[in-house]
């Protein structure tokens, strides 16, 4: 695991007074690891990326965070360098910072009302991203390297082999149901259980808005339903809670959740082509080989997609 990044370089270029301690174990998110900073200023959340990332990448969806954040949606505010910037370079790698909210484990069984509600608040605030969707969103992984993964994971005995083999036939499948995103506008585009979580205090935070950018709301809907929705009940409540909250996306058929089919293609494909990477670290491998587990154990199926439609008709 990465050291944290310099305690006095931190409060040096994000202004965040002094008296400070920095937790001594991050927690680990997909895109870096978080220190809980606490100063004369406040506590904070220290974010290391584990990829180099330019101002430019993050100009637009910080812009979007803070109008979302404007409308009341509770989502930790960013702090910027003194110089006015979201990120700096401290030690070699990218670092940022927000204000810290203390939020409880990721679970995909919150409140449906309060998920419902926060989804719509989101979707109301309509902006254009100047970019086109992102292929992890919109594009195939392909039969051709769903096969070649299948046969290299056989191959080289990975715990996972026999699961990803059985479930090969099924992503196919699925990624001949993509169409192409069609009303877009700016979405979060990262609103699993990871990320949509309650607080201490009660309600809903929604974190991590680095992959904000542009996606068809409905498309975005469907991931919503998938990861909270559960069963019929739990789905239909919540896409009443959010049509009554005033959300502006509506899922009508099985096209609807191509962004939900695009994004679980590539985190599958990208768990399974860590695992197989030369050179992968032990606890790399642990790493990936769970992340794909998590599909395994709630697989999304035609027969999925076509109960979540029959719930909420």
């Amino acid at each position: 695991m990465s050291a944290a990044p310099d305690l006095a370089t931190v409060l040096d270029r994000f202004d965040l007074g002094d008296d400070a301690t920095l937790a001594d174990v991050p927690d680990r998110g997909q895109r870096g690891l978080v220190w809980k900073l606490t100063s004369s200023r406040g506590a904070f959340a220290v974010k290391s990326m584990f990829e180099t990332w330019a101002e430019a990448d993050v100009a637009e969806p910080a812009a979007y965070q803070q109008l979302v954040h404007a409308t009341g949606v509770a989502l930790p505010g960013i702090v910027r360098t003194v110089d006015g910037r979201v990120l700096a370079e401290i030690d070699g790698r990218t670092v940022r910072v927000y204000d810290w909210v203390d939020i409880q484990a990721p679970d995909p069984l919150l409140d449906t009302a309060a998920v419902g509600a926060v989804v719509a608040a989101i979707h109301r605030v309509r902006t254009v991203a100047n970019t086109a969707v992102h292929p992890w969103y919109r594009e195939p992984v392909g039969a051709g390297r769903w096969t070649e993964l299948r046969d290299a994971a056989v191959r080289e005995h990975a715990p996972f082999a026999e699961d990803l083999a059985a479930m090969v036939e099924g992503m196919i499948a699925l990624e001949s149901l993509l169409e192409p995103p069609a009303d877009i506008q700016t979405c979060h585009c990262d609103l699993w259980a990871d990320n949509v979580r309650s607080t201490s205090g009660g309600g809903v935070c929604v974190i991590d808005w680095e992959d904000a950018g542009p996606a068809d709301p409905s498309q975005e809907l469907c991931l919503v339903l998938y990861e909270f929705g559960g069963d019929a009940p739990r789905s239909r409540a919540l896409y009443d809670a959010y049509r009554d909250a005033g959300g502006t996306a509506r899922v009508e058929r099985p096209g609807h959740f191509s962004m939900l089919i695009a994004q679980l293609g590539h985190i599958n494909e990208r768990a399974i082509s860590g695992w197989l990477r030369e050179g992968a670290t032990t606890e790399q491998r642990a790493h990936d080989a769970d992340l794909f587990g998590e599909f395994v154990s709630r697989p999304l199926t035609l027969a999925l997609i076509e109960e979540i439609l029959d719930a909420i008709a």
